[in-house]
Protein backbone atom coordinates (compact mmCIF):
# COMPACT_ATOMS: atom_id res chain seq x y z
CA UNK A 1 0.00 0.00 0.00
CA UNK A 2 1.76 3.17 -0.87
CA UNK A 3 1.85 6.62 0.81
CA UNK A 4 -0.85 9.37 -0.55
CA UNK A 5 0.20 13.01 -0.19
CA UNK A 6 -4.09 13.50 -0.93
CA UNK A 7 -4.86 11.60 2.59
CA UNK A 8 -1.93 13.24 4.67
CA UNK A 9 -3.01 16.13 6.83
CA UNK A 10 -7.30 14.98 7.08
CA UNK A 11 -9.13 15.93 9.94
CA UNK A 12 -10.05 12.84 11.99
CA UNK A 13 -13.68 12.52 10.60
CA UNK A 14 -12.52 13.18 7.19
CA UNK A 15 -9.31 10.66 8.21
CA UNK A 16 -11.74 8.14 9.69
CA UNK A 17 -14.08 8.00 6.29
CA UNK A 18 -11.31 7.57 3.89
CA UNK A 19 -9.62 4.71 5.72
CA UNK A 20 -13.38 2.76 6.07
CA UNK A 21 -13.27 3.44 2.11
CA UNK A 22 -10.00 2.26 2.11
CA UNK A 23 -10.73 -0.73 3.88
CA UNK A 24 -13.68 -1.75 1.92
CA UNK A 25 -12.24 -1.36 -1.06
CA UNK A 26 -9.30 -3.70 -0.03
CA UNK A 27 -10.48 -5.94 2.42
CA UNK A 28 -8.43 -5.45 5.62
CA UNK A 29 -4.53 -3.26 6.13
CA UNK A 30 -2.48 -2.67 8.51
CA UNK A 31 -2.04 -0.47 11.33
CA UNK A 32 1.05 0.36 10.18
CA UNK A 33 0.18 0.74 6.79
CA UNK A 34 -2.19 2.83 7.00
CA UNK A 35 -0.21 5.31 9.67
CA UNK A 36 2.13 5.74 6.63
CA UNK A 37 -0.68 6.29 4.03
CA UNK A 38 -2.32 9.06 6.35
CA UNK A 39 0.74 10.55 7.59
CA UNK A 40 0.14 10.12 11.18
CA UNK A 41 1.34 8.21 14.26
CA UNK A 42 0.24 4.82 15.37
CA UNK A 43 -1.71 5.79 18.51
CA UNK A 44 -4.14 7.78 16.63
CA UNK A 45 -4.34 5.37 14.24
CA UNK A 46 -5.34 2.94 17.00
CA UNK A 47 -7.63 5.58 17.65
CA UNK A 48 -9.23 6.20 14.12
CA UNK A 49 -9.78 2.01 14.54
CA UNK A 50 -11.28 1.99 17.54
CA UNK A 51 -14.12 4.26 16.79
CA UNK A 52 -14.87 2.85 13.58
CA UNK A 53 -14.88 -0.75 14.85
CA UNK A 54 -17.13 0.88 17.65
CA UNK A 55 -19.86 2.06 14.48
CA UNK A 56 -19.56 -1.14 13.40
CA UNK A 57 -17.32 0.03 9.99
CA UNK A 58 -14.65 -2.54 10.70
CA UNK A 59 -13.37 -5.56 12.84
CA UNK A 60 -10.08 -5.12 14.77
CA UNK A 61 -7.17 -7.65 14.76
CA UNK A 62 -3.55 -7.80 16.27
CA UNK A 63 -2.19 -5.81 13.51
CA UNK A 64 -4.85 -4.17 11.57
CA UNK A 65 -8.62 -4.04 10.42
CA UNK A 66 -10.52 -6.13 7.92
CA UNK A 67 -14.01 -5.69 6.68
CA UNK A 68 -14.96 -9.22 6.95
CA UNK A 69 -18.92 -8.66 7.01
CA UNK A 70 -20.55 -9.37 10.12
CA UNK A 71 -24.39 -8.85 11.05
CA UNK A 72 -23.82 -4.94 12.03
CA UNK A 73 -20.89 -4.68 9.39
CA UNK A 74 -23.68 -5.18 6.94
CA UNK A 75 -26.01 -2.35 7.84
CA UNK A 76 -22.95 0.35 7.38
CA UNK A 77 -23.86 2.38 4.49
CA UNK A 78 -20.34 2.61 3.44
CA UNK A 79 -20.58 -1.77 2.80
CA UNK A 80 -23.84 -1.77 1.42
CA UNK A 81 -23.14 1.09 -1.14
CA UNK A 82 -20.39 -0.98 -2.93
CA UNK A 83 -21.81 -4.36 -2.89
CA UNK A 84 -24.09 -5.66 -5.84
CA UNK A 85 -24.03 -2.64 -7.41
CA UNK A 86 -24.95 -4.26 -10.94
CA UNK A 87 -27.84 -6.51 -9.33
CA UNK A 88 -29.44 -3.22 -7.56
CA UNK A 89 -29.70 -1.32 -10.65
CA UNK A 90 -31.19 -4.46 -12.66
CA UNK A 91 -33.68 -4.32 -9.86
CA UNK A 92 -34.15 -0.45 -9.71
CA UNK A 93 -35.00 -0.13 -13.64
CA UNK A 94 -37.50 -3.04 -13.01
CA UNK A 95 -39.06 -0.83 -10.21
CA UNK A 96 -39.89 1.80 -12.46
CA UNK A 97 -42.25 0.10 -14.84
CA UNK A 98 -44.53 -0.22 -11.82
CA UNK A 99 -44.19 3.63 -11.38
CA UNK A 100 -45.96 6.12 -13.37
CA UNK A 101 -46.19 10.04 -13.50
CA UNK A 102 -48.50 11.70 -10.45
CA UNK A 103 -47.82 8.98 -8.13
CA UNK A 104 -46.45 9.13 -4.12
CA UNK A 105 -44.17 6.64 -3.99
CA UNK A 106 -41.77 6.02 -0.82
CA UNK A 107 -38.03 4.70 -0.69
CA UNK A 108 -37.21 3.56 2.48
CA UNK A 109 -33.32 3.63 3.41
CA UNK A 110 -31.65 0.64 1.49
CA UNK A 111 -28.85 0.92 -0.78
CA UNK A 112 -31.19 -1.25 -3.03
CA UNK A 113 -34.34 1.70 -2.71
CA UNK A 114 -31.26 4.15 -3.83
CA UNK A 115 -30.80 3.17 -7.25
CA UNK A 116 -34.38 3.69 -7.75
CA UNK A 117 -33.84 7.36 -6.77
CA UNK A 118 -30.55 7.66 -8.84
CA UNK A 119 -32.45 5.95 -11.74
CA UNK A 120 -35.45 8.65 -10.94
CA UNK A 121 -32.70 11.06 -11.47
CA UNK A 122 -32.17 10.25 -15.25
CA UNK A 123 -35.59 11.70 -15.20
CA UNK A 124 -38.24 10.95 -17.34
CA UNK A 125 -40.78 10.07 -14.94
CA UNK A 126 -43.11 13.68 -13.44
CA UNK A 127 -44.55 14.48 -11.99
CA UNK A 128 -43.88 12.37 -9.01
CA UNK A 129 -43.79 12.75 -5.09
CA UNK A 130 -41.12 10.87 -3.20
CA UNK A 131 -41.10 10.39 0.24
CA UNK A 132 -37.88 8.65 2.12
CA UNK A 133 -36.02 8.96 5.31
CA UNK A 134 -32.51 8.05 3.54
CA UNK A 135 -30.52 10.93 3.69
CA UNK A 136 -28.68 9.67 0.23
CA UNK A 137 -31.82 9.38 -1.15
CA UNK A 138 -32.88 13.24 -0.21
CA UNK A 139 -29.64 14.43 -1.77
CA UNK A 140 -29.78 13.14 -5.19
CA UNK A 141 -33.29 14.32 -5.81
CA UNK A 142 -33.18 17.52 -3.96
CA UNK A 143 -32.32 19.55 -7.25
CA UNK A 144 -34.72 17.17 -9.22
CA UNK A 145 -37.18 19.65 -11.35
CA UNK A 146 -40.36 17.83 -11.42
CA UNK A 147 -40.16 15.37 -8.62
CA UNK A 148 -41.89 16.76 -5.13
CA UNK A 149 -39.80 15.44 -2.14
CA UNK A 150 -40.43 15.22 1.27
CA UNK A 151 -37.88 14.05 3.64
CA UNK A 152 -38.63 11.99 6.39
CA UNK A 153 -37.47 13.40 9.83
CA UNK A 154 -36.87 11.79 12.97
CA UNK A 155 -33.06 10.82 14.89
CA UNK A 156 -30.14 11.10 12.80
CA UNK A 157 -28.40 7.33 12.94
CA UNK A 158 -24.93 8.22 11.08
CA UNK A 159 -24.29 4.54 10.40
CA UNK A 160 -27.04 4.02 8.10
CA UNK A 161 -27.39 8.05 6.58
CA UNK A 162 -30.60 7.67 7.80
CA UNK A 163 -33.49 9.33 10.38
CA UNK A 164 -35.22 6.97 12.33
CA UNK A 165 -37.19 6.05 15.65
CA UNK A 166 -40.22 7.03 16.94
CA UNK A 167 -40.27 10.40 15.14
CA UNK A 168 -39.63 8.53 11.84
CA UNK A 169 -42.67 5.99 12.75
CA UNK A 170 -44.76 8.31 13.43
CA UNK A 171 -44.41 10.78 10.30
CA UNK A 172 -45.05 8.02 8.25
CA UNK A 173 -47.68 6.94 9.85
CA UNK A 174 -49.52 10.55 8.92
CA UNK A 175 -48.95 9.36 5.01
CA UNK A 176 -50.58 7.26 2.24
CA UNK A 177 -48.75 6.58 -0.68
CA UNK A 178 -49.24 4.49 -3.43
CA UNK A 179 -46.12 2.31 -3.34
CA UNK A 180 -43.18 1.01 -0.62
CA UNK A 181 -40.25 0.00 -2.27
CA UNK A 182 -38.16 -1.58 0.47
CA UNK A 183 -35.61 -4.18 1.10
CA UNK A 184 -34.79 -6.46 3.73
CA UNK A 185 -31.30 -8.15 5.10
CA UNK A 186 -33.11 -11.66 4.21
CA UNK A 187 -36.08 -13.69 2.67
CA UNK A 188 -36.59 -16.97 4.08
CA UNK A 189 -39.58 -19.35 4.52
CA UNK A 190 -41.91 -17.25 3.57
CA UNK A 191 -40.76 -14.01 5.64
CA UNK A 192 -38.66 -11.08 5.57
CA UNK A 193 -36.07 -10.46 7.97
CA UNK A 194 -33.56 -7.88 9.05
CA UNK A 195 -31.21 -8.16 11.82
CA UNK A 196 -32.01 -4.45 13.31
CA UNK A 197 -35.04 -3.60 15.83
CA UNK A 198 -35.17 -0.10 15.04
CA UNK A 199 -35.29 -0.51 11.22
CA UNK A 200 -37.45 -3.13 11.38
CA UNK A 201 -40.33 -0.93 12.94
CA UNK A 202 -40.00 1.72 10.74
CA UNK A 203 -39.82 -0.90 7.51
CA UNK A 204 -43.21 -1.85 8.60
CA UNK A 205 -44.93 1.41 9.41
CA UNK A 206 -43.79 2.29 5.54
CA UNK A 207 -45.58 -0.91 4.42
CA UNK A 208 -48.98 0.38 5.99
CA UNK A 209 -48.92 3.65 4.71
CA UNK A 210 -48.75 2.11 0.97
CA UNK A 211 -51.50 1.14 -1.01
CA UNK A 212 -49.03 -1.24 -2.56
CA UNK A 213 -45.97 -3.09 -1.41
CA UNK A 214 -42.59 -4.23 -3.31
CA UNK A 215 -39.86 -5.96 -2.10
CA UNK A 216 -36.14 -5.60 -3.86
CA UNK A 217 -33.40 -8.04 -2.94
CA UNK A 218 -30.78 -9.10 -4.88
CA UNK A 219 -30.27 -12.91 -4.90
CA UNK A 220 -27.38 -13.35 -2.41
CA UNK A 221 -30.52 -12.68 0.11
CA UNK A 222 -32.49 -15.62 -0.70
CA UNK A 223 -32.09 -18.31 1.69
CA UNK A 224 -31.16 -15.85 4.55
CA UNK A 225 -32.43 -14.94 7.64
CA UNK A 226 -31.69 -12.02 10.37
CA UNK A 227 -33.00 -11.52 14.02
CA UNK A 228 -35.76 -10.11 12.95
CA UNK A 229 -39.03 -11.03 11.41
CA UNK A 230 -39.98 -8.07 9.13
CA UNK A 231 -43.57 -9.08 7.76
CA UNK A 232 -44.64 -12.28 5.94
CA UNK A 233 -43.68 -12.19 2.14
CA UNK A 234 -47.65 -12.35 1.45
CA UNK A 235 -47.57 -8.24 2.76
CA UNK A 236 -45.87 -7.43 -0.42
CA UNK A 237 -47.69 -7.20 -3.55
CA UNK A 238 -44.83 -8.05 -5.52
CA UNK A 239 -41.11 -9.15 -5.19
CA UNK A 240 -38.57 -8.40 -7.25
CA UNK A 241 -35.05 -10.54 -7.68
CA UNK A 242 -32.10 -10.77 -10.06
CA UNK A 243 -31.03 -13.47 -12.37
CA UNK A 244 -28.79 -14.77 -9.95
CA UNK A 245 -30.91 -16.24 -7.99
CA UNK A 246 -30.68 -20.20 -7.79
CA UNK A 247 -33.75 -22.63 -8.86
CA UNK A 248 -34.15 -24.04 -5.25
CA UNK A 249 -34.43 -20.24 -4.42
CA UNK A 250 -37.37 -19.67 -6.67
CA UNK A 251 -38.63 -23.06 -5.94
CA UNK A 252 -39.50 -21.75 -2.37
CA UNK A 253 -41.08 -18.60 -3.40
CA UNK A 254 -42.98 -20.22 -5.86
CA UNK A 255 -43.94 -23.04 -2.90
CA UNK A 256 -45.20 -20.04 -0.52
CA UNK A 257 -47.46 -18.26 -3.17
CA UNK A 258 -45.04 -15.63 -3.49
CA UNK A 259 -45.45 -13.46 -7.24
CA UNK A 260 -42.22 -12.56 -8.18
CA UNK A 261 -40.59 -10.83 -11.12
CA UNK A 262 -36.87 -11.62 -12.37
CA UNK A 263 -35.02 -9.03 -13.25
CA UNK A 264 -32.18 -9.52 -16.09
CA UNK A 265 -28.69 -7.99 -14.91
CA UNK A 266 -26.40 -5.86 -16.91
CA UNK A 267 -23.07 -6.55 -17.79
CA UNK A 268 -20.21 -3.94 -17.99
CA UNK A 269 -20.27 -3.99 -21.53
CA UNK A 270 -24.38 -3.50 -21.39
CA UNK A 271 -25.64 -6.88 -22.50
CA UNK A 272 -28.55 -8.63 -20.66
CA UNK A 273 -27.56 -11.70 -18.36
CA UNK A 274 -29.35 -15.25 -19.39
CA UNK A 275 -31.65 -15.09 -16.45
CA UNK A 276 -31.65 -18.34 -14.42
CA UNK A 277 -35.17 -18.31 -14.43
Amino acid sequence: MSSSGAQRGLGPAARQAAMADLVLAEGSAGAAELAERFGVSLMTIHRDLDELERQGVVRKFRGGVTAQPSGVFESNVQYRLKTMRAQKAALAEHALRHVEPGMAILLDDSTTALEIARALRRGGITPLTVVTNFLEAVNLLADQRGIRLMALGGDYDRLHSSFLGVSCVEAVGQLRVDVCFASTSGVHGGHAYHQEQHIVSVKRAMLDAAARAVLLVDHTKLGRVALHRVAPLSRFDLLLVDDGAPPAALRDLDEHGVRYEVCATRTKEGDERAGVA
